[in-house]
């Protein structure tokens, strides 16, 4: 019964698609448990590169039964589209499973997420503008749509008006728009559900089955902790949960059926949108390592914030979560420098943090303690074996982990998918 838990441990786009995809070969169902469209990942397998927005990794292995489950609010439009483009690349979607309980992002929905952030002006979030937080608002506010309705035309008709009703009233009188016709959303949601049905399931039943006859499943999160919406950098996080809890309530798998849970992390740390980030670089070294990593977001094509590794928000992932490993991204991105900076704790109004600071206020003023360690200048794309990285290196990688208060099983050496040292395997 190995329940696998993959998520995320600083702020996002760490590589946790080569990590599924590394799993994922060895696995029976990948199951993607939160977020929408919003969260982006990178698969390549030789020369062909697959960029996934809603789709778990699992999709690419010609094994894994790729699920989305209740937890992820699903755009009709964005799914199709990224089904068609893959199937044209000969990728077979066919297997795909969708939960009949997971929410739709409707149109009103993108609507509302742009208009709103533009009306906050100087207070945005700094949201990608698909309707993922409209979405769960909805969601919360038991006033959504989720995608069984999408097959009974009247009842379906009902819930959008009862969305509608107030949403309509915002857009006219708040935000100067024009209100979203009912009859017309309706029909674009009925059309969006026939194609849809040939893969929707009760993915809840069919994950419980699969870990009950000793299948392994690997639960997949989008975006990370720290954009998690009760443990992150509140309120410049996501709407809904990337740790490791939200694989339970985003699959309908209970806690006790989760025996691993991995943590993502790069060899320095990247932010996209608002929020503070204590260890970011607005210098040289900060469009260094943008270059270096080639740091622009897949689902939105924004540049990436750049900073050192932040061992703090390591250890705290590592609390938050129960991490049992840590799979180390992009760790040849940093070759070449002659020294590596590590944040190893805060200092806030003279105050010495070796935690995460609980007060959002605090954490804002959060100043990085550093050590600084050697680098090194050996290419270690093709290094297989850990003994045989350059010293500095190894050094680099151990005192990491010693930081995180985790063990670092696999590490990063490349984009490509053998570009990787496994130290200890992530499936027992």
């Amino acid at each position: 019964m190995p329940g696998i838990v993959l998520i995320g441990a600083q702020w996002g786009d760490e590589g946790k698609g080569k990590a599924t995809d590394l799993i994922g070969t060895k696995v029976d169902y990948v199951a993607r448990f939160n977020g929408g469209n919003n969260a982006g990942h990178t698969v390549v397998v030789g020369d062909e590169s697959y960029a996934l927005h809603l789709l778990p990794s699992g999709i690419i292995s010609p094994t894994a039964t790729p699920v989305i489950g209740n937890g992820v609010v699903v755009d009709p439009e964005v799914l199709l589209e990224e089904i068609d483009g893959l199937e044209s690349r000969g990728v077979d979607c066919s297997r795909l499973l969708l939960s009949e309980s997971a929410h739709i992002i409707a149109p009103y929905h993108r609507v509302l997420d742009k208009v709103t952030e533009r009306f906050l002006g100087k207070h945005k979030i700094g949201t990608t503008g698909r309707g993922i937080g409209p979405a769960y608002a909805d969601k919360i506010n038991r006033v959504g749509i989720r995608v069984h309705d999408l097959f009974n035309a009247e009842h379906l008709h009902d819930k959008v008006e009862a969305s509608l009703h107030q949403k309509n009233q915002m857009l006219v009188k708040l935000y100067n728009r024009r209100p979203i016709d009912v009859d017309q959303t309706t029909d674009e949601l009925l059309k969006l559900g026939e194609r849809l049905k040939p893969y929707v399931a009760n993915t809840s039943l069919v994950l419980n089955k699969a870990l009950d006859e000793g299948k392994t499943v690997l639960f997949e999160g989008g975006q990370a902790t720290m954009l998690d919406v009760d443990h992150g950098t509140y309120p410049f996080v996501t709407s809904s949960n990337p740790t490791a809890g939200g694989a339970c309530t985003g699959t309908g798998v209970g806690p006790t059926k989760i025996t691993r849970v991995i943590g993502v992390s790069k060899a320095y740390v990247t932010r996209v949108g608002e929020g503070p980030f204590p260890t970011e670089l607005f210098g040289e070294d900060g469009e260094w390592l943008r270059a270096q990593g080639h740091e622009y977001g897949v689902t939105t094509g924004r540049p990436r914030r750049c900073g050192w590794f932040d061992a703090v928000v390591n250890r705290y992932a590592s609390q938050v979560n129960g991490l049992t490993d840590i799979v180390l991204t992009k760790l040849d991105v940093l070759t070449g420098l002659k020294e590596i900076p590590i944040c190893v704790a805060y200092s806030v109004n003279g105050e010495r943090h070796d935690d995460m600071p609980t007060d959002q206020a605090e954490f804002a003023a959060a100043k990085p303690i550093y050590e600084t360690m050697p680098g090194w200048t050996e290419d270690i794309s093709q290094v297989h074996a850990f003994e045989d990285l350059p010293q500095t290196c190894q050094d680099y990688v151990k005192r990491l982990e010693e930081l995180s208060g985790c063990r670092i099983s696999v590490i990063g050496t490349g984009p490509q998918r053998d570009h990787i040292i496994q130290i200890n395997s992530l499936i027992d």
